[in-house]
């Protein structure tokens, strides 16, 4: 007997999204060569200073630059570009990532967002996803426009592909603060744990802002990360 392959892998079959699961896993893993690990969203500082010294105070830092910032900014715009991808709107794509970049409030997490989001370009050329070419070089290049384009070719949902962006986000700031607040293994196992009952909520609530209500107020991680980029010593590029 002769085995349709297409007929298998409809978008509906369990072959199919076990696929899409296992891309996603690939996407957020700590192994993409991305260089996220090196990052620490103004964190160094904040710990540097005070800001932050114990488990809770952590929690607090993580979760309020990830309700105030990317459920306001960078997930409402990951389902702006997803659509955009789905569509071909180059138009869209380009709006949104000039609005995405201006709206990073230091020179670091500028830097930051380009270098990854082109590191990320490179991998996915690699890939085969013709589309991330372009982008290599760019100056508008960003990691939520280069992760929802994977999102979108590898047909991960849009709901599964802001869990893990977001997911991606607070293991980084989890494994940032287990190494300079300092806190233990089992502490960062607790962060994660609490981050995960957030995470969902703040997912759904990033579905259903509208356009005119884009845009980041987190005053705290803007000023941590610009005075980061003049602190003496340290261990994350931002």
């Amino acid at each position: 007997m002769v085995v349709d392959i297409t007929t298998i892998m409809t978008n509906k079959s369990p072959m199919h999204t076990s696929l899409a699961q296992l891309r996603l896993w690939q996407l957020i893993s700590p192994a993409l060569p991305i260089g996220a690990f090196a990052y620490s969203q103004g964190l160094e500082y904040a710990v540097e200073c005070g800001w932050v010294s114990d488990e809770q105070q952590t929690y607090e830092w993580i979760s309020g630059i990830a309700e105030h910032s990317l459920m306001m900014l960078d997930l409402p715009v990951m389902v702006r570009f997803y659509h955009a991808w789905e569509t071909a709107s180059m138009q869209e794509i380009e709006v949104w990532s000039h609005f995405l970049l201006a709206s990073r409030e230091s020179k670091e997490l500028l830097a930051e967002d380009q270098n990854i989001g082109k590191a990320l370009a490179t991998l996915l050329s690699e890939l085969e996803i013709s589309e991330a070419q372009p982008w290599r070089f760019s100056s508008q290049c960003s990691f939520a426009l280069m992760f929802s384009l994977a999102a979108q070719k590898w047909q991960l949902s849009i709901s599964d592909s802001l869990m893990g962006y977001l997911w991606a986000w607070c293991e980084n700031q989890v494994t940032a603060a287990i190494k300079i607040v300092p806190l233990g293994q089992t502490a960062g196992q607790r962060l994660l744990s609490k981050l995960i009952m957030d995470i969902p909520t703040w997912c759904e609530a990033a579905q259903q802002i509208k356009d005119e209500e884009i845009g980041v107020l987190c005053p705290g991680l803007g000023i941590a990360s610009a005075l980061h980029e003049k602190q003496y010593s340290r261990l994350f590029r931002s």
